[in-house]
């Protein structure tokens, strides 16, 4: 009787070691693993976030005067430029071929409304050139270090 104890307990032991491996609080399996990045980024567990995805689409406004037009895009870049520094504007960049879809942003916001506020801050979108459509996006963290890369390596401003 004595035996089966030791042997009981012992068989309790190793189920119980076995199930706290198994059950128990997984640990970062990435060696790689950057807590304090991933802080600063605001990443989840996942290294991921929640942006506002933007479409621009050509607005119904038709503007043929040169000098208004350049001012407008001026102003459309200055904007995407101003935002990109507040560290609101993660991504932007215009379709190649998209039609009547003309670029896209990626801003730094879970927020339908804010982003809504930051794209009709563009005077383009204002004056109607661009018309937009927004959508939540679930993406890399990383994408907030896009624009401290690409400083690097853009030899002539846009703007």
């Amino acid at each position: 009787m004595k035996n089966f104890r030791l042997y009981f307990c012992a068989i309790l032991v190793i189920l119980f070691a076995f199930s706290a491996i198994a059950f128990g609080q997984k640990t970062a399996d990435n060696k790689n693993y950057d807590a304090q990045l991933a802080k600063k980024l605001g990443a989840d567990d996942y290294g991921m976030k929640s942006y506002v995805f933007v479409i621009l689409k050509t607005g119904e406004a038709k503007i043929t005067d040169q000098k208004k037009r350049k001012e407008l895009f001026d102003g459309h870049f200055s904007n995407m430029g101003r935002l990109a520094k507040e560290g609101k504007m993660v991504l932007a960049g215009p379709f190649v071929e998209g039609g009547e879809k003309r670029g896209l942003f990626i801003l730094n916001t879970k927020s339908i409304e804010e982003a809504k506020q930051m794209v009709e801050s563009d005077p383009a979108v204002k004056a109607g050139i661009f018309d937009y459509e927004l959508t939540k996006y679930y993406g890399s963290a990383a994408l907030m270090q896009i624009n401290e890369i690409h400083s690097k390596l853009q030899k002539t401003p846009v703007n």
